[in-house]
Formats: C-alpha cells, sequence, structure tokens
C-alpha cells in the first residue's frame, strides 16, 4: 500500500554541470505531456499592492493551435528544448561507476526528481516554451519526449532576467520587456539597460498617487483597467529621448560624477511639468485617445518635445512651474486635443495618428509656436 504522505515525483535520467556562481544546470529530455504536470507558467500580473508578479504574457491561441496541429501529425520532429527554472527542493543522485577513459569530465550524469504538484504549489517554471508547453499538454501525440534545459533558482528575479535574455532577440512584445526591466537588479546587456530608467520612471509615474499620471499609463499587467488611457511605449519613448538628447530635459541627471543615475531628479522634471500640462489642460486630460489626442501616443511624443524646450531653459530660474504654466497658456488657444482643426498641419484634431510623419509634424508646431509666443512677450 502506497503512503499517502509521499509525494509523487517524476523521476529522469539527467546530465548536471554548473555554471555561473555555482548555479547547477541539468540537461534532460521529458515526455511533453509532463511538463505542465510539474511547472508552473508564470503570468505577468500585479497584485493588490500593485507589486509586479509573473513574468510570462498571455496564451497565444492561434500559436499554441498550429503547434498542436503539428504534433498531432505522429512521427514529427521536435527537438526544441523548454527551459524550467526549479526549486531548490528538487533532487539529483549521482550515479556511480569510473569515467571512461578519454571523456572530458564536463558533466555528471545522474537521476533528477522533480515532486508533482498541484497548480501553485509546483517545483519548477517555464521560463522559455510557455507556448510549446501548452500545446505539448494538449496534443494527442503524448509520449513525445521533448528536451529541457533546466537550472535551480526559486528567485523569480533570475527567472525574469533568464526570460528577458532569452527571449530579447525573438519577436517579444516590447511593453512586456519594459514592464519587467525595473524588477531586475543583476547587470543586463547594455542595449537593455539603457531601456530600463524610462521603464522604472513609467512605473513610478503610474503608481504614485500625486503623480499626474496616477493609474493612467497601461501596462501589460493591467491591460483591463478602464482607466488606464496612455500606451507606456509612448511615455517610455519620451523619456528615452529626453535622456539620450543632450538638450533634453531628464539629460542632465542622466548620470553624476559617480556614475549613478539621479532618477529622483528625472521623476522631479517629469511630475513638474506634466502635472502643469494637465492643469492647464483639463478638458483634455485623462479621456480616451479616442476622444483626445493629448492622451494619444501621437499627442504624449509631441509634448514630449515641447517638454524638452520648455524645461531645458527654465534652468535655474527661481519659479519654474509658474514658467511652464505661461508657456503652456499662450500654447492652449492653439492646441485642438480634443475639437477643431490643427492650423499648420491641416488636420482635424482626430485625424492626428501614431505615425512619424503626424507626431513630427506636431511636435515642431508646438515648439515653432511656444518659440514665437514666447519671443513675443519677451
Amino acid at each position: 500500500m502506497k503512503n499517502p504522505s509521499k509525494v509523487a515525483n517524476i523521476s529522469v535520467r539527467a546530465l548536471r554541470t554548473t555554471q555561473g556562481k555555482h548555479v547547477h544546470v541539468f540537461s534532460f529530455f521529458i515526455k511533453g505531456a509532463d511538463i505542465t504536470r510539474i511547472a508552473e507558467i508564470s503570468r505577468v500580473s500585479r497584485d493588490a499592492s500593485d507589486s509586479l508578479k509573473g513574468f510570462q504574457r498571455k496564451e497565444i491561441q492561434n500559436h499554441v493551435k498550429g503547434i498542436v496541429q503539428y504534433l498531432d501529425r505522429g512521427d514529427i520532429l521536435f527537438p526544441n528544448a523548454i527551459i524550467l527554472a526549479l526549486s531548490p527542493e528538487v533532487s539529483f543522485k549521482q550515479s556511480r561507476g569510473p569515467t571512461p577513459d578519454g571523456i572530458s569530465d564536463l558533466a555528471q550524469i545522474g537521476t533528477l526528481s522533480i515532486p508533482i504538484r498541484e497548480e501553485g504549489r509546483r517545483a519548477a517554471w517555464i521560463v522559455d516554451g510557455q507556448q510549446r508547453s501548452l500545446a505539448l499538454s494538449r496534443t494527442k501525440n503524448t509520449q513525445i519526449l521533448v528536451p529541457v534545459v533546466a537550472f535551480i533558482s526559486g528567485d523569480i528575479d533570475v527567472q525574469r532576467e533568464q526570460f528577458i535574455l532569452v527571449n530579447k532577440a525573438r519577436p517579444l512584445p516590447v511593453r512586456l520587456i519594459n514592464e519587467l526591466l525595473p524588477e531586475i537588479g543583476v547587470q543586463l546587456p547594455r542595449e537593455l539597460s539603457i531601456r530600463k530608467i524610462p521603464s522604472e520612471l513609467c512605473t513610478l509615474l503610474n503608481r504614485d498617487q500625486s503623480s499626474p499620471f496616477f493609474g493612467l499609463i497601461r501596462r501589460m499587467s493591467q491591460e483591463n483597467s478602464e482607466k488606464a488611457v496612455i500606451i507606456d511605449t509612448a511615455l517610455i519613448k519620451v523619456m528615452t529621448s529626453s535622456i539620450n538628447n543632450p538638450l533634453g530635459a531628464l539629460a542632465p541627471y542622466r548620470q553624476s560624477d559617480d556614475g549613478s543615475q539621479d532618477i529622483d531628479g528625472m521623476y522631479r522634471t517629469m511630475f513638474l511639468f506634466w502635472q502643469t500640462v494637465r492643469e492647464e489642460f483639463p478638458d483634455a486630460w485623462g479621456k480616451p485617445p479616442t476622444r483626445s489626442r493629448l492622451m494619444h501616443s501621437a499627442g504624449i511624443q509631441a509634448v514630449g518635445v515641447l517638454m524638452d524646450r520648455i524645461m531645458t531653459r527654465l534652468h535655474g530660474r527661481d519659479d519654474p512651474k509658474n514658467e511652464i504654466r505661461q508657456s503652456l497658456r499662450r500654447l492652449r488657444p492653439h492646441c485642438h486635443w480634443t475639437s477643431g482643426t490643427w492650423e499648420g498641419l491641416g488636420l482635424k484634431w482626430d485625424e492626428v495618428q501614431n505615425v512619424p510623419k503626424h507626431v513630427r509634424g506636431l511636435a515642431d508646431l508646438l515648439v515653432r509656436l511656444d518659440f514665437n509666443l514666447s519671443h513675443r512677450v519677451a
């Protein structure tokens, strides 16, 4: 009679080696149908305290369906490896016996045992191969064996890091990568690290209840929020450009003497400018982009260019808030965020689209108007 307290396991022959800082890495084969019996799919979401959970995107049904149709054909080749993160509670028992002469001692062979538990308590997480794993759990071809590469880590940050690094060269949604980046504390490749600061600022602006953007930014983990009307990529583009442009409003905070980034300085600048934008255009703020082009990606990016022009000339001023207010107030009669036609563009307010020509044209118009009107006052 079986002991009811004994935990069921899946045991497989595996190779074990070590990478990084003594991290055990395994390579083995397993029945495809067993992947989702031992491993969780950690969906990206936010909990009640607005903390980011998980890292996986939503299921792509057509993609999964296509893989299932291929698997159901029977005698097929499916060598694509699934990557798993394993809890430290898995066990590995190395096989005994002498090593044959001439074989490089790069890995040890043995038996890897992984507990089988209900969803939410599993001892493994899928880092790469979510769609394939779902398809393998649904195919009629239940005996197909698939390769798995797995590493020991119960740390969600390490799992997110590997998820991003594995997927950065594939068609992974940019918005998903952007939202995950602020949660990663390890050293990232340069092309990812330069995207981390704007995404972190985006998260802060969306969380701070006093922020003009509080709850208005639509992120991958909060796609169903009715209040969120601004696509995060638009705001991230604004901040990325401002940081990298030597004349940008955020550029002075890019790097201090000790090599660190002044995130607080960037945040205060964004807060100050956009808070004033909200106050000067209250009828256009917080509405869906179909009702206000100020909340549209084109409007956000164009006003971002205006931010750089206005903020850089206010450096050292005693009352920058008032200066911003006066600049925007002069522009207000010429702006058509919710009705009318933009003179100089020849476009009705709802004809402005998120295409380079329209964004550039609207930004140039706002900057030109600001220059002419401010010099007229002077």
